[in-house]
């Protein structure tokens, strides 16, 4: 069974044989038509959330996962506004989302009518592309018109680079006719590869083999084997030094993974024997302020960026070229053209990060319960062969200080870096994932997705910890808002507040700690249970927190 609106009936049927499976939708009524296509098939798998913005996280996360397009559709009207802040995290991200908007037909519009507003191209700054379909297919050629628009849709999701696009619907009444008239479309799936431009490869090459100091820098990627086999040999090279995040998902003995840590001790003299003088950057966006600061005011020479789509990421105000390619073929070609080049630019390096690591494990030893020593606990402690979600601002900022740990996929939703829909994107990637998923996250950026909890699909692998510090903590501690008198009002929104009786509302487990003995008694509780979704709430003081941090860079970058 299908609806009786042809374009609907038709998207759904391509929708399956491009290999394609998930959609959530959210109640509504002009998206009937969506909702029985789409339901009653049953080679889709149909999730339903209520709150449009949570249902786009939730899709954000399981396109995360699975590394598939994942579909959202909802209803007319300000609904399709609810799912602003997710797309434009997959935009930002490039996670494939196929954002499905039912419409009123076109006379409807700026007439008066209910649930109205104008939906062509309302995405158009966050999406890749829109598109809209005909109300009507009533001649082949309007047939054909429309199956080329969804394989276009569809194509675009995933090539050159994987982002969000936007197909807007109109549907007249009536809106919920079934039928069992079979619609079948022909799927065109576009076979892409990224041809390789041997003179970049050569320019590349030839740059790092002439130089002493090269820089390679990672942003925010998934996980990638390849990439991660073929960095660590390039770190190998005396003049080359990689720097990646935990959101680089890179792990290796010579990459600096603890970006601040490093730079943050640099004395003004020492800054330019660690300016490279080639700079090649790859993937999305990078949590360091600390390094685009330093980068920024101690430019490069010269600065290549590597993008599948050809985008000109000019992060530090400084690029030579955008190379269009895939950042691992790519980077395997330019390894094969390199030679050995006499420099202890790597060394310094390293010797740097193997001093600010032991000053940082020092300092945890010896502070007070706070943030810090209470995330230090949380990452020594966790298992292994996890996911980490990591929430936004401070959890993020944090898991710099510590560096990636082998065996674990660190996920966040830093392409836009908003607090929204940490919980929803959580839960929408624990849902195919066979393995612990573990969200770490602030209590503001709690409390603002609560709304992921409300839904049927949340899995007893998801376990959320909450560092409730009363407040926005980051705001305690970047510069600016302590010199208002608006800091706890306005910038931290200081509260009182507890997650127990949200937990309660969605039958959760919930469990708290309040100082460090507590805390490692009950984490090793935590992550044994396997039985429900389980919150632990840990709290923290929120007049220390800022302080020790602040302390902790001040004696990491003595006397190295």
């Amino acid at each position: 069974m299908t609806s009786d609106k042809k374009n609907i009936s038709l998207l759904a049927d391509i929708f399956v044989k491009h290999g394609l499976a998930n959609i959530v939708i959210s109640p509504g009524s002009r998206n009937a038509p969506i909702i029985i296509s789409f339901a009653n098939n049953p080679k889709i798998t149909t999730f339903t959330i209520v709150d449009e913005r949570s249902a786009a996280f939730f899709a954000l996360g399981m396109a995360l996962q699975t590394r598939k397009t994942t579909a959202i559709a909802c209803t007319s009207g300000s609904a399709a506004l609810n799912y602003a802040s997710a797309i434009s995290e997959a935009y930002y991200q490039k996670i494939p989302l196929l954002i499905l908007t039912a419409d009123r037909p076109q006379h409807l519009i700026d007439v008066g009518d209910g649930q109205t507003i104008r939906q062509n191209e309302v995405f158009k700054n966050y999406v890749k592309k829109s598109y809209a379909l005909p109300g009507n297919i009533d001649t082949e050629g309007e047939y054909k018109k429309c199956q080329s628009t969804i394989n276009k849709a569809l194509n675009d999701c995933n090539f050159p680079q994987a982002g969000p696009i936007h197909i807007n619907i109109p549907f007249d009444e009536p809106l919920y006719n079934p039928s069992r008239e079979s619609i079948n479309g022909v799927a065109e799936i576009l076979n892409f590869k990224l041809e390789t431009s041997f003179n970049d490869i050569n320019l590349i090459a030839s740059e790092i083999n002439r130089v002493q100091k090269t820089m390679i820098i990672v942003g925010q990627m998934p996980l990638n084997k390849e990439l991660n086999l073929v960095l660590n040999k390039l770190s190998d090279f005396q003049n080359i030094v990689v720097l990646s995040e935990t959101t680089s998902n890179l792990h290796g003995e010579k990459l600096i993974d603890t970006i601040d840590n490093v730079v943050s001790g640099f004395a003004h003299d020492e800054k330019e024997g660690f300016k490279p003088v080639v700079l090649i950057s790859l993937g999305g966006q990078i949590t360091s302020k600390m390094v685009k600061k330093f980068l920024r005011a101690f430019k490069p020479d010269k600065h290549f960026h590597l993008s599948p789509s050809g985008e000109n990421m000019d992060t530090y105000f400084c690029l030579t070229k955008t190379v269009s390619c895939d950042e691992t073929e790519f980077l395997k070609l330019v390894f094969n053209k390199l030679n050995p080049v006499s420099s202890k630019y790597s060394s310094s390096w390293q010797n740097r990060k193997r001093k600010v690591d032991l000053k940082r494990n020092e300092y945890l030893d010896r502070i007070q319960y706070s943030d810090f020593k209470v995330l230090d606990t949380i990452l020594k402690k966790l298992p292994e062969q996890i996911i980490l979600h990591l929430g936004n601002s401070t959890p993020v900022r944090y898991s710099q200080l510590f560096g990636s740990k082998k065996g674990i996929v660190y996920n966040s939703n830093r392409g836009v870096s908003g607090i929204d829909g940490q919980v929803s994107t959580a839960a929408g990637y624990s849902f195919y994932s066979d393995k612990l998923n573990i969200l770490i996250t602030g209590d503001l950026g709690f409390f603002y997705d609560s709304n992921g909890l409300m839904n049927n699909y949340l899995k007893p692998t998801l376990k959320i910890i909450i560092i409730n510090n009363s407040g926005g903590g980051i705001f305690r501690f970047i510069p600016g808002p302590d010199t208002t008198p608006n800091l706890e009002e306005f910038f931290v929104a200081k509260h009182n507040w507890k997650a127990e009786f949200i937990c309660k509302a969605f039958d959760l487990g919930y469990l708290k700690a309040t100082n460090q003995n507590e805390v490692e008694q009950v984490l090793d509780k935590f992550f044994l249970v396997k039985s429900e979704t389980q919150v632990l709430e840990i709290f923290t003081p929120s007049d220390k927190n800022a302080l020790i941090l602040r302390e902790y860079f001040k004696v990491v970058s003595k006397n190295i």
